[in-house]
C-alpha cells in the first residue's frame, strides 16, 4: 500500500502558541474558533506515561484502562503513535472545541485519508467506502447513503419489529441467554435484508453463520493482537490463528461472490427492474467514466457495510439491554411512556418517544461502541486551542474520553438518560458515530434499529439480568462491547 504524501511528523510538532488575532493565515474567519486563545501554552502536548510497546500492549489488551489512564496524566490533548492508525505519532483530543475545529474543516484545511484505516483491510478488504480517500469517497459515499435515510427507514421499520418478535419468540421461558449474541443476531438480519435484500435463503443463512463465526475469531482482546500487528497475521495452517481467520474469510468470499454472480445472471434478464438493496444499487452504478464497480469492489464494500452495520448496532443494543434492566426505575418509566403509543403504534412514532430516544443517546453515551473517530490530517499549519501545529500532523477524536468528561456530563460513571431531556448537547459533545466527512452512512439506521429493538423487547416479553455482576466494556476487534455479552433470563411473553 502507498502511504499518503504528507509531511513525516517523527517528533511532537507542537510548538506553544501566544494568544493570536490570526489563529490561521489561510481563513481571517478563525478567530472566533480559538476559544482558549487567552491561555498561553507553554508546554508541549505530552506523550503518555511508559514504554512505546508496553503502551501498545496495553491499547489492545485493556483499552479502558489505557485511555483512562491517558485522561488522568494528559487531559484534552496527548500524543500517541501506538495506536495502530495512520503513520507515525497522532494527536489525540478529546476536548469537543478541538474536535469541532478538526471535524467541521473537511476539504479545507483537513483530510481523512482512507489509506489510515489499513488496519480494517484484512476485515473489508481496500476497495470499500471506508477505504477510499477524495473524490472517490466522495462518489461512493453519494451512492450508498439513501439506502439508510429517508423513506427507506419507513421500509426497514416494520421489517426490525417482526425480525424482533420472530427471535425472541425462539426463546424458552426461564432459560438464559446472553443479550448480546441475540442483538447480533437480529442486527445481522436486518443489515442482510438492507444489504442483499436476501430473505430465508440457505446462502444468506450460510452469509450470517459464517460472518459471525469470523468476527468471533477475532472478537477477544487477545485476538486482536492479530489485527494490531501484522507481524503475527501468518498462516501457519488451518489451526493456527490467523489460518482459522483466512479460512472462514475465504468462505464468506466464496458466498459473498457467488450472490454477486448470480445478481449480475438476473440483472440480464430483468433490465427493467428497479434496485430495492444495496447490492442492486451498488451493481447498477456507474462511475463519472461510465464503469461499472467490479466484483472486488462490490464484495469489498457490502463487507464493510455488513460487518460495520451489525457488530456496532448489536453491541449498543446488549448495553441498552443491560442498563435499563440494571436500574428498575429507568425501565419502569420508559415501559410507561411505550403504552402511551399503544401496541398498534407505527415504527416511527415509537421512534419518535424523547424517553426512549434519551435512554438510547445515553447508552451510547455512558457505554460508547467506537472510541475515536476517523483520522485526520491537516494540509496547512493550523492553530487551535492554543496550540500550534505543522502541517501534516495526524489528529484523532476521543469518542470514549469526550463521553466521559465532567465538564460535559457530570457524574458521568452514572447511567441518566435524563441529561438528554434537560440538554442539547452539540455534535461535537456527544459524538458515538463521528461527524464530518467521515461520520457514519448508517447512523440513523442504527439509532432507528435500536430504538425499535428495544422498545419490541420490552413492550413485548419480560426480561431479567440473569446475575448481579457488572458488565464491564471489553475489546472487541477495533470496538468496544460488554465484556461477558450480558447474561440475561427469559421470563414471559406479555
Amino acid at each position: 500500500m502507498v502511504k499518503p504524501v504528507i509531511e513525516p511528523v517523527i517528533e511532537p510538532v507542537i510548538e506553544s502558541a501566544a494568544p493570536s488575532n490570526n489563529s490561521d493565515n489561510s481563513d481571517n474567519s478563525d478567530n472566533s474558533d480559538d476559544v482558549t486563545h487567552t491561555a498561553h501554552r507553554q508546554a508541549a502536548i505530552p506523550t503518555p506515561q511508559g514504554v512505546k510497546i508496553f503502551r501498545r500492549i496495553e491499547w489492545v489488551l485493556n483499552p479502558v484502562a489505557y485511555l483512562e489512564r491517558t485522561k488522568t496524566q494528559t487531559p484534552d490533548f496527548f500524543v500517541e503513535d501506538s495506536l495502530g492508525f495512520g503513520f507515525g505519532p497522532i494527536v489525540v483530543t478529546s476536548h469537543p472545541e478541538a474536535i469541532r475545529y478538526i471535524l467541521s474543516r473537511d476539504h479545507t484545511k483537513f483530510t481523512s485519508p482512507g489509506e489510515f484505516n489499513s488496519i480494517l483491510s484484512p476485515l473489508i478488504g481496500d476497495s470499500s467506502v471506508i477505504m477510499l480517500s477524495g473524490d472517490r469517497h466522495k462518489e461512493r459515499r453519494q451512492l450508498v447513503t439513501p439506502a439508510f435515510h429517508g423513506e427507506r427507514l419507513d421500509v426497514y421499520g416494520q421489517l426490525i419489529c417482526n425480525l424482533t418478535k420472530a427471535n425472541a419468540d425462539k426463546l424458552t421461558v426461564g432459560e438464559p441467554f446472553l443479550a448480546r449474541g441475540l442483538a447480533q443476531k437480529l442486527s445481522l438480519e436486518t443489515i442482510s435484508q438492507v444489504v442483499f435484500g436476501l430473505t430465508d435463503s440457505h446462502r444468506s443463512k450460510e452469509i450470517m453463520a459464517v460472518m459471525t463465526k469470523m468476527l468471533d475469531r477475532l472478537g477477544s482482546p487477545t485476538s486482536a493482537l492479530l489485527i494490531f500487528f501484522d507481524r503475527l497475521q501468518k498462516d501457519l495452517g488451518a489451526w493456527s490463528p490467523w489460518g482459522r481467520f483466512v479460512r472462514l474469510r475465504q468462505q464468506l468470499d466464496d458466498l459473498v461472490y457467488e450472490e454477486i454472480r448470480d445478481r449480475r445472471e438476473a440483472a440480464l434478464h430483468n433490465l427493467d427492474a428497479a434496485p430495492t438493496d444495496i447490492l442492486s444499487m451498488l451493481m447498477a452504478a456507474r462511475t463519472e467514466t461510465g464503469e461499472a464497480l467490479s466484483d472486488k469492489e462490490l464484495r469489498d464494500e457490502l463487507m464493510a457495510l455488513l460487518m460495520a452495520g451489525h457488530e456496532t448496532t448489536a453491541t449498543a443494543i446488549a448495553w441498552a439491554m443491560y442498563w435499563v434492566h440494571k436500574h428498575d426505575d429507568i425501565k419502569d418509566r420508559l415501559l410507561a411512556e411505550l403504552e402511551t403509543v399503544g401496541p398498534d403504534a407505527s415504527p416511527m412514532a415509537i421512534a419518535q418517544l424523547p424517553y426512549l430516544s434519551a435512554v438510547c443517546q445515553e447508552t451510547l453515551r455512558r457505554s460508547p461502541v467506537a472510541m475515536f473517530t476517523f483520522p485526520r490530517v491537516a494540509q496547512v499549519p493550523v492553530e487551535f486551542m492554543g496550540y500550534r501545529f505543522a502541517a501534516g500532523t495526524t489528529f484523532l477524536g476521543c469518542i470514549f474520553l469526550t463521553h466521559q468528561r465532567e465538564d460535559l456530563y457530570p457524574e458521568p460513571k452514572a447511567f441518566r438518560p435524563e441529561r438528554f431531556l434537560e440538554k442539547k448537547f452539540s455534535p461535537y459533545e456527544f459524538i458515538p458515530f463521528g461527524n464530518g466527512t467521515r461520520r457514519c452512512i448508517g447512523a440513523a439506521l442504527a439509532q432507528y434499529e435500536m430504538q425499535l429493538t428495544l422498545a419490541t423487547l420490552l413492550g413485548n416479553y419480560q426480561f431479567r439480568l440473569a446475575d448481579s455482576k457488572p458488565e464491564l466494556p471489553r475489546r472487541r476487534g477495533v470496538t468496544l462491547s460488554p465484556s461477558r455479552g450480558v447474561p440475561m433470563i427469559f421470563e414471559a411473553k406479555k
